[in-house]
């Protein structure tokens, strides 16, 4: 058997920050160094950040990447840290870039790469094969895919064969085919798959991945090593959850979920490449193995272990309730988004109502509450029971708070503009905006839109008025799933023996906007549970009107509801970015054109 110490790195790059890049990526080396690792992986494109959208298109961020990497190379060696095998994700590591004459301008061309360093060279290049053009990835329009992959084979420190472990790379979506370079591997009999990826979480894609990884393992015969980046990008959050699993199925070394982290474990590889328990390659399909991928050979003497000690516990998985995966995803999202974009602190309007409430405990879970500011901007309208439980609220979290009566600028806009029914009450959350964005603007601070995914997918929101804000936190949140998030929150709390930060009274109160009298949101929507229930059809599975009928759904209701988001198409375009939760998030997510007549 050979033991082989492999090191997973999670790290957060930004993009175009390639100095802060490399700085993360060599600290990751120092530490697997000191961990004792032969080798090392860290994530897709760790080097320039994902996904780097058309910048790619731009021959300057190419030349930055280019020369980033050589950077990189360099201070690998400058302090001593090129004596182990280093396997890093980067755009066009070769230094080519081929017209493409169906890209903009001619220039698309780029390639999304793996690379094995080693002693300051470049062992080998794996050039991403499968670039996914769904859901949110648009890498057919960015990239030029692969035609090869490298096989290396890391010898013997002794100079044993019998102990020389063949290992190969792929990239993210490679690994979900069967055909190309996983049949390729499969062939040429890799011990050691190691993928390298920038996924981005959603429900339910903790199993996927390792169903995934299993399906590859058993049928290559390799143990696969599939590392993951960690971090917030835009509406995008990648949740590390990087993994090591056998051809027989076990998961070796399971990294932490949301957290920055380097996952160190020993391997034993067997000559034959699987274990004695492990019956064989599982074959492939004939058309598979058939695809003319080439594969490039390439040698490297195996480093010895340089600690000869058990591998060190440098991170433990936690297993996380479905509830925790999505608030831990919404709290990265929001953190990194406000951090990236150079803010320190957030503001948003505080209702007393359950958007508000979730939307702020979360961001002083992100932030911490000193950098959360809350403002209420009670109207003629407002309840009692609304004010008290923003300031039961504002009294749990410690959050900084400031109350601003509208009334007196809503008597302004009458005398000048006198305006009612729905106009009149959309005037109120629009005067709410022009304070709240004041704010921003005077004080610094990321203003927070507080709509969750449901009202945003029927228009019950106004435009420039509750709509507005520089991000969404609970935008890609059910109303339904809204409740049951506040109330594990709050469970949470108590069991770590701490207040609950978000009032009772805001998860078990009828919801409502507040903008007229007794005002309640089940007088303009279906009940929530029904509503959100045909949304989710309509817009997550994309089922049309007759199937979500014969469901069983009421053929009026569906009607109806249907024609809301269809009405709404404009003010979701106009809308802000939040953290993509669900299998078919507003944005670019979902791509549907504001003006047409097809309402089924």
């Amino acid at each position: 058997m050979t033991q082989l110490r492999l090191a997973l790195a999670q790290i957060n790059p930004v993009i175009g920050d390639f100095a802060g890049n490399i700085e993360r990526i060599v600290h990751s080396v120092r530490d697997a160094r000191e961990a004792g690792a032969q080798l090392i992986a860290v994530g897709e494109m760790a080097l320039t950040g994902y996904p780097v959208e058309d910048l790619v298109l731009r021959e300057s961020f190419i030349a930055a990447s280019q020369s980033a990497f050589v950077d990189l190379r360099h201070r690998l060696s400058a302090e001593g840290l090129d004596d182990i095998a280093i396997v890093v994700g980067t755009l066009d590591a070769d230094g080519s870039v081929r017209p493409q004459a169906t890209g903009p301008r001619g220039l698309v061309g780029a390639r999304n790469a793996a690379v094995m360093l080693h002693g300051g060279r470049v062992i080998a290049v794996h050039n991403k094969h499968h670039l996914p053009n769904h859901g949110v990835f648009d890498e057919d329009r960015h990239f030029v895919p692969g035609n090869e992959i490298s096989v290396v084979t890391l010898r013997d420190p002794d100079g044993n064969a019998s102990r020389d472990i063949r290992t190969s790379m792929v990239v993210c979506a490679d690994l979900w085919y069967d055909s190309g370079p996983i049949a390729k591997c499969a062939d040429e009999n890799v011990d050691l798959l190691i993928c390298i990826n920038a996924s981005p979480h959603e429900t339910g894609k903790d199993l996927a991945r390792l169903t995934v990884c299993r399906r590859v393992a058993r049928r290559t015969g390799a143990i696969v090593a599939y590392v993951n980046l960690v971090g917030g990008q835009d509406e995008l959050v990648f949740d590390g959850s990087s993994l090591v699993v056998h051809p027989d199925g076990r998961v070796l070394a399971h990294a932490p979920s949301f957290d920055e982290s380097l996952l160190v474990v020993d391997l034993e590889i067997a000559q034959e490449g699987i274990l004695p328990n492990v019956t064989g390659r599982t074959p492939l399909t004939e058309q598979a193995v058939r695809e003319p991928i080439r594969a490039a050979h390439a040698d490297l003497r195996l480093p010895r272990l340089l600690i000869n000690s058990p591998v060190p516990r440098t991170s433990v998985r936690r297993e996380l309730s479905a509830e925790q995966q999505t608030w831990q995803t919404l709290q990265l999202g929001l953190a990194d988004y406000v951090r990236k974009n150079g803010f320190h602190s957030v503001v948003l309007g505080l209702s007393g109502g359950i958007d508000s409430s979730v939307c702020a405990a979360l961001a002083c879970d992100a932030l911490g509450a000193e950098n959360v500011y809350g403002v209420s901007l009670p109207s003629e309208f407002s309840s009692q029971h609304s004010c008290d439980d923003a300031t039961d609220l504002v009294a749990r979290t410690g959050m900084p708070h400031r109350v601003i009566p509208i009334d007196p600028m809503m008597k302004t806009f009458h005398d000048e503009l006198p305006l009612t029914g729905l106009a009149a009450q959309n005037l109120q959350a629009r005067i709410r905006a022009v304070l709240l964005m004041g704010i921003s603007n005077s004080e610094g601070h990321l203003l927070l839109c507080t709509g969750n995914k449901s009202e945003i997918a029927v228009g019950y929101s106004t435009m420039y008025g509750d709509a507005v804000g520089g991000f969404a936190p609970v935008k890609d949140i059910y109303k339904t799933d809204l409740w049951q998030l506040a109330q594990w929150r709050n469970e949470f709390a108590m069991l770590h023996g701490k207040q609950p930060p978000i009032p009772e009274n805001s998860i078990a109160k009828p919801p409502s906007a507040e903008l007229s009298l007794d005002q309640v949101d089940a007088g303009s929507l279906p009940p929530y549970e029904l509503l959100d229930a045909i949304l989710q059809l309509y817009i997550d599975v994309d089922w049309g009107c007759e199937e979500i009928i014969t469901a069983g759904y009421d053929a009026d209701v569906v009607a109806r509801v249907a024609s809301m988001v269809n009405a709404a198409e404009h003010k979701r375009r106009q809308a802000p970015l939040g953290p993509k939760i669900g299998m078919k998030a507003f944005g670019r997510d979902r791509r549907l054109p504001i003006t047409h007549c097809f309402a089924q």
